[in-house]
């Protein structure tokens, strides 16, 4: 813009008269702040718009983590039941080993005098297969 009023100043070989200029400048420089203006409005407008936008992205961002931590933890917990489960299995052939060697000597007994000797109920289980390993994901 500068250069359009520096022109018309040469082209007229000084003929213009200097206040003529001087407004001139000025109308350039006032045209120049009004375009910097609005560049600076467009700026701020479109900001505002994609603000709501990008705070959108942000949540889903932190929620996708969260549901991520929430695998993990379902996960880990998983795990935890598992070896819990392992650990009461056990436990309950323990017992039911224990209550075996307790009673063969009293079975042994009354079969020695010909007492009958007593058929085991339900409480005794053969142990349970083993279940096939979980496939873990890939990460």
């Amino acid at each position: 813009m500068d250069s359009v009023v520096g022109s018309a100043a040469s082209t007229a070989g000084g003929a213009v008269p200097r206040p003529l200029l001087e407004a001139m400048q000025r109308q350039v420089d006032l045209l120049q702040e009004v375009i910097e203006r609005e560049q600076s409005v467009q700026q701020q407008l479109a900001a505002g718009l994609l603000a709501p936008v990008d705070a959108v992205f942000d949540l889903l961002e932190q929620i996708g983590m969260t549901l991520r931590r929430q695998a993990e933890a379902l996960e880990a917990a998983g795990q935890a039941l598992e070896e819990t489960a392992r650990l009461a299995q056990s436990q309950a052939e323990l017992y039911e080993r224990t209550i075996r060697t307790l009673r063969e000597p009293a079975e042994i007994a009354k079969s020695v005098v010909g007492l009958e000797r007593k058929t085991r109920t339900g409480g005794t289980r053969p142990p349970r297969a083993k279940r096939p390993e979980r496939k873990r994901p890939r990460a």
